[in-house]
């Protein structure tokens, strides 16, 4: 086979198989280590797939967002990590912005001893958690209400943001790759999204890492324009290599046991 059927036969076997490991591809393709490396890095360089550990993947469309409260079930180890290590970039007197989410709203706990705080949030979560406290500024941008999502989106939502300043906003993304930024199925949440990126003096994407190498329809922004991403250290090597050769600021965090 010519290197673009062996690619072709590369995508079709992982349609079937989801991952593959390095040495089944060269046992399959009966072709060198090598070989399949170089299949993978360029496919991989096409965002058609993503390298893990000792073999690939598919990179996988985001067509839609699973329920809040489904959300909230995935991942709690590492959105607690995740929450724990941007809490910590919370100072006094601070206005900081927390978007929807549920990695977020894993961060509402750590900063109720934060004196003279802002918040500003798009969830009606985080708005229920912080109304116990009145030491607590707290503001919600309005909007239109996503059901599915708890939160406000959409111009309205984004015409509010246009109206304040924030020192710090955390952005949540269902979906985010090296070459394809920070993406989202939905296009009502991209507008006030990036409105944030406009009006923060830092943007923190906070993210785990399960949701790395998928991609929705709508981009919100490169991986570049966030001043910070906070999330696991499960994250693939490749991806780590990549973003730091991209001059990508990224802070891995132990997952909590």
């Amino acid at each position: 086979m010519i290197p673009d059927q062996r690619r072709e036969h590369i995508l079709k076997l992982l349609q079937e198989r989801h991952v593959l490991s390095i040495n089944e591809l060269t046992s399959m393709l009966s072709v060198s280590h090598m070989t399949v490396r170089r299949d993978i890095q360029a496919l991989e360089n096409d965002g058609k797939v993503l390298s893990v550990t000792g073999g690939v993947r598919l990179a996988a469309r985001l067509k839609s967002e699973p329920s809040y409260l489904a959300k909230a079930q995935l991942e709690v180890p590492a959105k607690r990590s995740i929450a724990r290590a941007a809490a910590e970039l919370v100072r006094e007197n601070f206005t900081i912005y927390l978007d929807a989410g549920t990695t977020t709203l894993q961060m509402v706990p750590l900063l109720t001893d934060k004196v003279g705080l802002t918040v500003i949030t798009s969830d009606f979560n985080v708005v229920g958690h912080l109304m116990e406290y009145p030491g607590i500024e707290l503001i919600h941008t309005g909007g239109v209400v996503s059901h599915s999502d708890h939160s406000s989106v959409g111009r309205f939502t984004a015409e509010f943001l246009k109206q304040v300043n924030v020192d710090l906003a955390f952005i949540a993304s269902s979906s985010w790759d090296v070459d394809r930024g920070s993406t989202t199925p939905s296009e009502a949440k991209v507008i006030a999204k990036q409105e944030l990126l406009r009006i923060a003096s830092k943007s923190v994407l906070t993210v785990d890492s399960t949701k790395y190498g998928k991609f929705g329809t709508f981009r919100v922004a490169s991986l570049e324009e966030f001043d910070l991403i906070v999330t696991d250290d499960r994250l693939p090597r490749s991806a780590v290599d990549e973003l730091a050769e991209r001059d990508v600021r990224l802070k891995l965090v132990e997952c909590e046991g």
